[in-house]
């Protein structure tokens, strides 16, 4: 499948320098970065696609797959992990079906797992989207993702 990326190319000059920042609008615009894309994007600045894609892997900040909606974040730091994270992380891999760093199949939730969200005094800790929870229990977890479901109209 081709995507038509001149709307994101056109913002820019085509210059070297500038390789970031398209891959930060590419992945704005799709929400990934797209297999095509490391192709156009080399083609525009003047540099082999092989070079866009070691940038492009090189930073955490890239994806290369569809993502979901809600991004979970769960800490699993020093301090979350005294305060027992792992059940809470079982817990929510039991409810959404899915490990670490992949998507549910409706493109609802992706969850990942980071070093430090930097919250410890709510320690166990995630983060869905912007927004923190703490304090969390596999029971809380479970009312937690409850929220974010769509109410079934009858």
């Amino acid at each position: 499948m081709s995507r038509d990326y001149q709307a994101v190319l056109e913002k820019f000059q085509g210059e070297q320098k500038e390789l970031i920042p398209i891959l930060q609008s590419v992945q704005e615009e799709f929400g990934y970065l797209p297999e095509d894309c490391f192709e156009k994007i080399a083609e525009y600045i003047g540099i082999p696609d092989s070079s866009v894609y070691g940038v492009a892997t090189f930073y955490a900040q890239f994806h290369f797959s569809p993502r979901g909606k809600y991004i979970i974040r769960m800490c699993r730091g020093t301090a979350c992990h005294v305060k027992g994270v792992s059940k809470a992380a079982d817990k929510m891999r039991e409810l959404l079906g899915i490990d670490v760093g992949e998507t549910t199949s409706d493109y609802k939730f992706t969850y990942e797992e980071v070093a430090c969200i930097g919250a410890c005094g709510l320690a166990p800790v995630m983060m869905i989207n912007d927004r923190t929870y703490g304090k969390l229990t596999p029971d809380k977890v479970e009312e937690i993702i409850e929220s974010y479901k769509e109410p079934v109209e009858a």
